[in-house]
């Protein structure tokens, strides 16, 4: 049997804080110690020990973008492990079929298996291309009406987790019902639909909202749009919380009324870069002052990371342990994957170590620790 390694301090299990030790190979095999009936004060001391943190929307990072193809997505995942990030999704931008069958192709290869070092990805985003022309963000102009023919072709070379849909567009409502039930979880996104088109979507097997507030119909009290049928409806919705995308009061907003709502950082090649020129996708890219935008000023992604995002989530006010649900458990659920997001004997050893100050200490993958240079 491999040995076990143990890590001690505060531990964020299942059933609450514990003051004691974790012990794992590439599985959880024992978490003992003294059950804490509030968060750990400052009279216990230790590090923070908690769940891997789960991305599921990955354009890029380490300058590298995961439309290129080849070994980029296993790089970007080595980035993005190194900000604690466990296990993601890979995503694409719209863009041409074949241009995405050969960033899907790489996905897949990339899927069966994990280099050292690297995040587990999951399997991919299909953020595009069916979505509304006329509310790209930053998505190259080549959108499309989906077909479940094209779908399903497009699922030959890569497990599609998550694929995002503008309902509005012809043909899309009636699709959704037979995409959601192939397994895959549909999103709204980049949408101009109604709120009556949300509420429909919702009720024809939608599950969540793509980067919720960005690009889709705002809320209005008269015209509450989109993003009011997610505040009314959703049990799941994604929000980039990297305080451009969404004010904190907006947060906050979905927060109290979203049950579920996950973070997902959006981001792209320049995560983890210097300022300077990237590539999203077609779209030449600039990183200045924390942001990424196109030569006209449209936020083009982000440069987040998911231990900023933890970090930000505890600025805003949450607690560590909600923090924690809202960036590790909850994507891991909206997956259906009980087996991730959580500190569980049999699960898998995904494990964050951050200091009194949240700065990370340590991350392991599946029980491997990954070096955290430049972290």
């Amino acid at each position: 049997m491999k040995n076990l390694t143990q890590l001690q301090g505060n531990v964020l299990s299942t059933q609450g804080w514990v003051a004691g030790t974790i012990s794992f190979g590439d599985m959880i095999a024992d978490i003992c110690g003294q059950p804490l009936e509030q968060a750990p004060g400052d009279e216990h001391g230790g590090d923070y020990i908690l769940p891997g943190f789960i991305d599921l929307h990955v354009h890029g990072g380490g300058g590298r973008d995961v439309m290129e193809g080849g070994d980029a997505a296993q790089i970007i995942s080595r980035m993005h492990a190194q900000h604690g990030t466990t296990s993601m999704l890979a995503t694409t931008m719209t863009a041409p079929i074949e241009e995405l069958e050969a960033a899907l192709a790489a996905i897949g290869r990339a899927c069966h298996a994990r280099p050292a070092g690297t995040a587990r990805i999951l399997g991919a985003h299909l953020e595009g291309p069916y979505i509304n022309p006329g509310n790209l963000g930053a998505q190259p102009d080549f959108a499309i009406a989906a077909t479940l023919e094209q779908v399903d072709w497009l699922r030959s070379f890569a497990p599609l987790k998550l694929i995002t849909i503008a309902p509005e567009v012809d043909g899309h409502l009636d699709l959704l019902r037979t995409l959601t039930a192939t397994g895959m979880r549909v999103q709204i996104g980049h949408t101009l639909g109604t709120y009556e088109d949300g509420v429909a979507a919702l009720e024809h097997g939608a599950a969540g909202f793509t980067h919720l507030f960005n690009a889709m119909s705002g809320f209005h009290h008269r015209q509450p749009g989109m993003a009011g049928a997610a505040l009314a409806h959703a049990e799941y919705a994604e929000l980039i919380p990297d305080l451009l995308h969404v004010h904190p009061g907006a947060i906050k907003a979905a927060l109290r009324a979203i049950p579920r709502l996950y973070c997902v950082t959006d981001s792209t090649a320049a995560s983890g870069m210097p300022d300077g020129d990237y590539m999203l996708g077609r779209q030449s890219v600039h990183k200045c002052l924390g942001g990424v935008r196109l030569a006209d000023g449209t936020l083009a992604g982000s440069t987040l990371t998911m231990d900023q995002a933890l970090r930000n989530l505890v600025g805003l006010g949450l607690a560590i342990e909600e923090a924690s649900l809202r960036v590790s458990t909850y994507p891991a659920d909206y997956l259906g994957m009980q087996e991730r997001g959580r500190l569980k004997n049999g699960c898998f050893a995904d494990i964050v170590v951050l200091d009194r100050q949240l700065k990370l200490k340590a991350v392991y993958v599946e029980g491997e620790q990954i070096d955290l240079v430049d972290a």
